[in-house]
């Protein structure tokens, strides 16, 4: 049977995987499992503004009131506010709606433990196991008294906000900032952060409907964005996904910067205030290798996880590192919060460039960008191509050609039938031939399979 659980959390298409009685089962589950150690958990939920979430919201806290737990509910939030409201406030577990930078159909339910982080694969585990027990009524049914209670908390949201405006301590005044919430969970409170802070705020992409979240909207799309702040002469764009745990700016010119770019700006800034641990930045296997040059000659270290952001905060729990995070915009500043935050990343950025008063562009400098290039080969099987003596010959022979100005890495994804070939290195024209001689043999040794 296939894992129910997958990278972060339960995601899948509302009504026909992820059900309100998957939801109702969920909640059950979970209050089984934090009631072992307490007799009311209380859950804190959230949720993004699909269509679909406030009927998962009702059915997730129907659940966990139904084992005889207590839910606090603070309705549209950003993910990264659910950790950080968790711990604040000494709750035993939080939950958030949300299938962050998807379309709309698409809905999930991921879980944050007491101190605000995501629960480790064993414990997703356990819920399975409950989860199963639950759909077979073998969880506990308290009456009465025991019976767990729902509170709504509008509030919540704007306390999540001062504590993204705490962790600066610059006025934003006289920066112009075209600000874009994705029609997501940030839509109302990124523009509340930025203007309490003093900047001019042009906001786009902030009339959620439940149906236009991400739609041509956010960090993966920001095309909008590049041309809005180039009309409207604005200093900075911020974009964040609908969970608004990324954020990807767009300079004063209407390029993009990317989270690697982010990471060095915001990790040379901490080092200055003699703030980053063992001057080191976690990374990724995807970050650029012009991220790698550039923090080293800035006197940095760089350490690359496995791609996903939950791989990066292990490795910074792990050992105490203070910034990581990936191309995509997910940035951990472990000293604040507890998983990628994209208003807190935005925040801290423009605060850099009020401190330095130099353009973002010219902040942008800080390294050059290798060229990328990525082609995704759909196939029958994900199994053997490492040891498949053709594929690794032309590997091996893109890696030596490209030498130590380049790369080439070949991973299967997680969720698809696919094996992605990337190459990075100066020549785009070189990356794309090397690229497509290795996807071609792939596509021949493990089998072509239809879109």
């Amino acid at each position: 049977m296939a894992r129910l659980f997958g990278t972060d959390g339960v995601r899948g298409v509302v009504n026909e995987f992820l059900t309100p009685e998957l939801a109702y089962h969920l909640g059950r589950a979970a209050a089984a499992h934090f009631g072992e150690s307490k007799e009311r958990p209380v859950f804190l939920i959230g949720r993004d503004t699909r269509i679909s979430g406030a009927m998962l919201e009702s059915a997730l806290a129907a659940g966990i009131c139904s084992v005889g737990g207590d839910v606090v509910i603070a309705g549209v939030i950003p993910t990264p506010g659910v950790a950080y409201l968790v711990r604040k406030h000494g709750w035993d577990a939080g939950v958030v709606i949300s299938a962050s930078h998807n379309k709309f159909p698409d809905n999930g339910i991921k879980f944050f433990d007491s101190k605000g982080f995501k629960l480790p694969d064993a414990v997703e585990d356990e819920l399975e196991v409950l989860c199963r027990k639950s759909g077979e009524n073998e969880l506990p049914r308290p009456v009465a008294e025991h019976v767990g209670r729902i509170h709504w908390d509008s509030s919540l949201a704007h306390e999540y906000a001062r504590f993204v405006q705490s962790t600066v301590d610059v006025s934003l005044e006289g920066l112009r900032v075209v600000y874009d919430g994705a029609n997501g969970a940030a839509s109302m409170v990124g523009p509340e952060v930025l203007r309490g802070l003093g900047a001019e705020v042009i906001a786009i992409n902030v009339d959620p409907d439940g149906v236009n979240i991400n739609e041509n909207a956010g960090s993966t799309h920001l095309e909008g964005l590049q041309a809005r702040v180039v009309a409207e002469g604005a200093q900075v764009g911020i974009a964040n996904d609908g969970d608004a745990d990324r954020c990807l700016l767009v300079d004063e010119t209407g390029t993009a910067l990317d989270g690697d770019q982010i990471m060095l700006l915001c990790a040379r800034h901490l080092k200055e205030q003699g703030k980053l641990k063992d001057d080191m930045i976690v990374g990724t296997v995807m970050s650029n290798i012009g991220f790698h040059k550039a923090a080293h000659e800035l006197g940095m270290r760089t350490f690359a996880t496995a791609v996903g952001d939950r791989y990066v905060l292990e490795k910074m729990r792990e050992e105490g590192y203070s910034i990581g995070g990936e191309q995509s915009g997910h940035v951990i500043f472990l000293d604040y919060n507890s998983t990628g935050d994209g208003l807190l990343t935005a925040v801290q950025m423009l605060s850099i460039m009020k401190e330095t008063g130099k353009p973002l562009s010219e902040l942008a400098g800080i390294m050059t960008k290798y060229p990328q290039l990525l082609i995704n080969v759909r196939v029958l099987t994900k199994t053997g191509w490492e040891e498949n003596p053709l594929i690794q010959a032309e590997i091996s022979e893109a890696s030596r050609e490209l030498g130590e100005n380049g790369r080439v890495l070949v991973r299967p994804s997680g969720t698809e039938p696919l094996i992605r070939v990337m190459a990075e290195g100066p020549d785009q024209a070189q990356l794309e031939r090397l690229c497509q001689t290795i996807a071609d043999c792939i596509g021949r040794e493990q089998g072509l399979a239809e879109d």
